[in-house]
């Protein structure tokens, strides 16, 4: 029965194709990987179309307006380096910090300069260093074409960005103490010297006779004159 039937498939093949059967199979096959390559190619495509609108659409979408943060510490500010989508964009400038939400696509994850946001990057920008060891913002040291770029920079910024706070300039902490030790070793040679001072006058007020001792004296000196006379 299935050789019959195959029998007549390839008959039927032979006399509406012309073609033998083995060809006619050979055919088929190649149509439908060709089929599955172009529509392989065009999917992609549409899913890759797809990805970039959404990412344009989102891009796209109204920015919330600048919130002003007074100030802030580095540690606070690293927390602004765009890895939290909710938190605007920040970046300083020599301590001024400014809202970069608008160019996220520059200063945001994956950007050519992602690595200044979060941080005071007034070194690396004025020397155009990418160096983790420049993304400070002591600009000590610098020379005078760096500082001029520096200022192109904050120029920039300042016409383009919205300040919304100041990075707080920490003392270190060693100054403090030392000048508190200095102090404290002051009051304290100040007491002993005091104390020395007060001690060393009291002896002499001992030693010295009062006025009703030295009038006794000169009395019993007077009589004893008296009985002998």
């Amino acid at each position: 029965m299935v050789l019959q039937l195959w029998d007549a498939i390839k008959d039927s093949i032979t006399a509406y194709t012309g073609l033998s059967p083995a060809t006619f199979f050979t055919v088929v096959a190649l149509a439908l990987a060709f089929y599955y390559v172009v529509s392989g190619l065009f999917g992609s495509s549409d899913h890759g179309h797809h990805q970039r609108s959404r990412d344009f659409e989102e891009q796209m979408q109204p920015l919330a307006p600048p919130v002003q943060l007074g100030e802030i510490t580095e540690e606070e500010l690293k927390e602004y380096d765009g890895s939290d989508p909710k938190k605007p964009l920040l970046m300083a400038i020599k301590a001024q910090i400014y809202d970069v939400s608008q160019s996220r696509m520059f200063y945001g994850p994956g950007g050519p300069y992602a690595l200044f946001a979060g941080k005071d990057a007034s070194r690396a920008l004025a020397k155009m260093s990418f160096e983790e060891k420049d993304l400070t913002g002591d600009i000590s040291g610098l020379g005078p074409f760096e500082l001029e770029a520096l200022q192109d920079w904050e120029y920039k910024f300042m016409s383009k960005y919205v300040k919304v706070g100041t990075v707080k300039q920490v003392v270190p902490v060693t100054d403090r103490e030392a000048n508190g030790e200095s102090v404290e070793a002051t009051e304290h040679e100040a007491k002993p010297a005091e104390d020395g001072a007060s001690a060393s006058s009291k002896p002499l007020e001992d030693d010295v006779p009062s006025e009703s001792v030295v009038a006794e004296t000169v009395e019993k000196s007077d009589v004893d004159v008296d009985k002998k006379d």
